[in-house]
């Protein structure tokens, strides 16, 4: 068996990543993958949110385009997915949006402390007058109120606060024991992400350390690349897969309409 699904690949509808899906569909082909799944950030009820996500009236575009995409090669099994940012109180609008397709699978991640998306480029300098261990424990509670509401299939980059290398001293991997136990009951996977093997940071999400505890927890995986570029399309997989090994997994999960099928590593 080959690699494992990329779970997590972007397009150019949310405005800072290159490359139809077609594009991305090809280099997986030529990377050995027999199956992908793109997750887009989705849009918000308003569209100056933010400038990183597509647009609500863009959504049906964004179908159309993996659509094409699974035209273009038929031999490849492609997933609709998308990857939605959790806030509180958008609960009616994620699932909103959950209804309007048959999604294959839902992320849901966290990429807003308060008003500041933390690992926007842009607002890099804010972590310099930022408490880091208050925005990581503000982070953690987040995605585990994410994990608590029962909108989502798998749980995205879970240790994202450290893209740009500001880490709390201490045993980071602690703040996110309820989250995993949580994940745990409720039957969510979580994602190893090879993006931040790119970043500062210079490791994937999550680190060694959390990735051992969700083992231990027996929460499912899934594996994601971040792709916002065709080449970056399984990066690393290699790697991800021997890191998930190390850590005690011999399986990670594949999503067919929001349905998990557990296969082995």
């Amino acid at each position: 068996m080959g690699l494992p699904p990329d779970y997590h690949i972007h397009t150019p509808l949310c405005r800072h990543a290159e490359g139809a899906p077609v594009e991305y569909a090809a280099w997986a082909k030529r990377r050995g993958l027999e199956e992908i799944g793109f997750s887009d950030h989705a849009p918000m009820p308003r569209d100056d949110f933010d400038d990183w996500r597509m647009k609500a009236s863009e959504l049906s575009r964004y179908a159309a385009l993996v659509e094409e995409a699974r035209r273009a090669h038929p031999e490849m099994t492609i997933r609709l997915g998308l990857e939605v940012d959790y806030l509180p109180g958008m609960e009616d609008w994620i699932r909103e949006l959950s209804g309007r397709y048959e999604w294959d699978y839902l992320i849901g991640s966290v990429h807003y402390v308060g008003d500041w998306d933390i690992d926007n480029p842009v607002k890099a300098s804010r972590w310099e007058s930022e408490d880091t261990l208050h925005v990581w424990v503000q982070y953690a509670e987040r995605l585990t109120e994410a994990a608590a509401s029962g909108l989502f299939d798998i749980l995205g980059h879970l240790d994202l606060c450290k893209k740009f290398g500001y880490r709390p001293e201490g045993k980071i991997a602690e703040l996110f024991r309820p989250l995993l136990q949580l994940a745990a009951e409720k039957g969510l996977a979580v994602e190893l992400n090879t993006a931040g093997l790119r970043k500062e940071c210079r490791e994937m999400y999550p680190s060694a350390e959390i990735l051992a505890m969700a083992a231990d927890y027996g929460v499912g995986l899934t594996f994601g690349s971040d792709a916002h570029a065709p080449r970056e399309t399984a990066w690393e997989f290699e790697s991800a897969v021997s890191a998930a090994k190390a850590a005690g997994y011999d399986s990670s999960l594949q999503f067919i309409r929001r349905r998990r099928v557990r296969r082995p590593l």
